[in-house]
């Protein structure tokens, strides 16, 4: 009886090893695809065509400095360009503005965050911009969805409170309106009103400089 009992006691061992490495090896296939259909989901804003990013604008993608894409593409005439969004927003003072106030003039307008670590150093880099091109070109940075005092202190912390106009949108609706999913992103506006530049990413003082006097 005993020796039965062993036996069988041995055999059910057996079967339950066999099974829970069968479960592993089950559950690790699942894992494993899983993995990858993440990275595909992920990944995929980047395969994106401009006109599909338009229709399915999603979460953000970070993308520093030198990497984005710029798709305004060779210079067109202004009849191939699309038309910049309106907007309408609250400037640090509390004062409305308008991109109405700004028709037949170049613009600059960023969409930022606070939590985008690549708007660290272009913020300054707009505020030399804007310095160096005068009167010819109207900067504008628009955040995305923040607090007044959130993003106060941030831009005080950067000395570029006062450099530039810096809008706060509380409905993130200007990102939106440009098929936004990277951070930061910026779109260039000649004085016709239409979209030269779309750059997705951020940039350095050079290209801003660059992209500036294509809009001139």
């Amino acid at each position: 009886m005993n020796h039965e009992g062993s036996s069988s006691e041995v055999k059910n061992k057996s079967i339950s090893k066999k099974y829970m490495k069968k479960n592993g090896v089950i559950w690790g296939t699942v894992i494993v695809v899983a993995f990858i259909l993440i990275f595909i989901f992920l990944g995929r804003p980047a395969m994106m065509d401009e006109n599909e990013v338009r229709e399915n604008s999603s979460a953000p993608t970070m993308i520093g400095e030198h990497g984005g894409n710029d798709t305004g593409g060779a210079i067109q005439s202004s009849d191939n360009l699309r038309d910049a969004p309106s907007f309408s927003f609250e400037d640090y003072n509390g004062n409305v503005v308008s991109s109405s106030d700004f028709v037949g003039q170049p613009l600059v307008v960023n969409s930022w965050a606070v939590w985008c670590p690549f708007c660290r150093k272009e913020l300054p880099d707009f505020a030399v911009a804007q310095e160096e091109f005068g009167d010819q070109v109207t900067i504008i940075a628009i955040d995305r969805a923040e607090s007044l005092r959130t993003a106060r202190q941030y831009t005080d912390e950067l000395g570029v409170s006062d450099k530039f106009i810096f809008l706060l949108d509380p409905g993130d609706t200007f990102y939106r309106s440009i098929g936004g999913f990277s951070m930061p992103e910026t779109i260039f506006v000649n004085a016709d009103g239409k979209v030269v530049h779309h750059k997705r990413g951020s940039m350095e003082l050079n290209e801003i400089r660059e992209k500036i006097n294509d809009i001139l």
